[in-house]
């Protein structure tokens, strides 16, 4: 099992399909908290999120199974583009668009990695995640999806115009919009990170 976390994930995904179940155990580990992470700051509802992300991962065995995974080597782009749009296909059941609000769930931050460091700066750090997890939630919606999208699951800018099915420029001009308007909100706050 020691041996599979050296392999790539293209030949992860064929192992799997030669029928070794342990080859998707590797990948769903390699990837769980990007995923997971993009999914709830999608949705913002830990229990939600953690339905998103089991349904990904069942369209993603489905598709393997069915022998229709074609995205050779780019695992995780296409995993995240399944999430990206079980996210969406939520929002349009509900009929509504992801609601702009701070909350005080801390959950996310169980996935992120902090590394082992004082309580004290423990502390700091978490304070500050939620300072800014909070001025993202006040982004508007593209602004916020694609700094999720690039931040948080470290998704290239050419991969996140194909998820949201805009240009990379577009994206790009989100990003920096986005950017500005933290920084806005920052000043205006006096906030220091």
């Amino acid at each position: 099992m020691k041996f599979l976390n050296n392999l790539t994930d293209q030949q992860l995904v064929h192992l799997y399909m030669d029928g070794d179940s342990n080859a998707l155990s590797t990948l769903v580990t390699r990837y769980k908290d990007k995923i997971f992470t993009s999914i709830y700051l999608l949705v913002k509802d830990k229990y939600l999120a953690e339905d998103i992300f089991q349904d990904v991962f069942i369209r993603i065995i489905d598709t393997l199974k069915g022998g229709r995974y074609t995205d050779e080597g780019k695992f995780l782009p296409w995993a995240m583009r399944i999430a990206h749009n079980l996210c969406v296909d939520h929002f349009r059941k509900v009929k509504r668009s992801p609601a702009i609000k701070t909350s005080d769930d801390r959950d996310i931050f169980e996935v992120l990695n902090f590394s082992e460091a004082g309580v004290d700066q423990r502390m700091m750090a978490e304070q500050t995640h939620e300072k800014v997890r909070k001025m993202i939630d006040m982004l508007p919606e593209d602004q916020r999806e694609v700094i999720i999208m690039r931040h948080y699951a470290d998704l290239s800018f050419k991969e996140i115009s194909t998820l949201t099915d805009c240009s990379i420029n577009t994206a790009l001009g989100r990003m920096r919009y986005g950017l500005i308007n933290l920084r806005k909100m920052m000043t205006e706050k006096q906030i220091a990170l």
